[in-house]
């Protein structure tokens, strides 16, 4: 099935988004870019354009291999393109130092061990 199909129809067949709706909601937002280009709903996707779509905070990038108008299963899904997607980067949160429950006032020894900790993880 090689031709033209339409961005967001493209997006919900290949399970990019869960409704066409929303497909088209990101469109229009413009959170889909076709070869760096912002992309409209009805603008049509053919094999080798690459779509750039933003979920979640980060950018999916995705090349087209076959176009296909009609949802199709996750496997068959993942064959019409290539993700050339970067792996993300994993935020360090730091541990914030925990007293047990009623060892009652923090000494000041403890205080400072506590402020120390502090200073080194959220020094900006």
């Amino acid at each position: 099935m090689s031709g033209q199909v339409r961005i967001d129809a493209w997006l919900w067949a290949v399970r990019i988004y869960k409704t066409r709706s929303a497909a088209t909601a990101a469109c229009r937002a413009g959170h889909v870019r076709r070869n760096d280009d912002p992309a409209k709903a009805s603008q049509p996707v053919v094999p080798g354009d690459k779509i750039r779509v933003r979920q979640h905070g980060f950018d999916r990038v995705l090349e087209v291999t076959r176009t296909i108008p009609k949802r199709v299963g996750a496997q068959v899904a993942q064959s019409c393109y290539i993700d050339h997607t970067p792996p993300r980067t994993r935020e360090v949160v730091p541990q914030v130092p925990v007293r047990d429950r009623g060892a009652g006032r923090p000494t000041k020894k403890d205080r400072r061990e506590m402020e120390r900790l502090r200073r080194t993880f959220y020094q900006p």
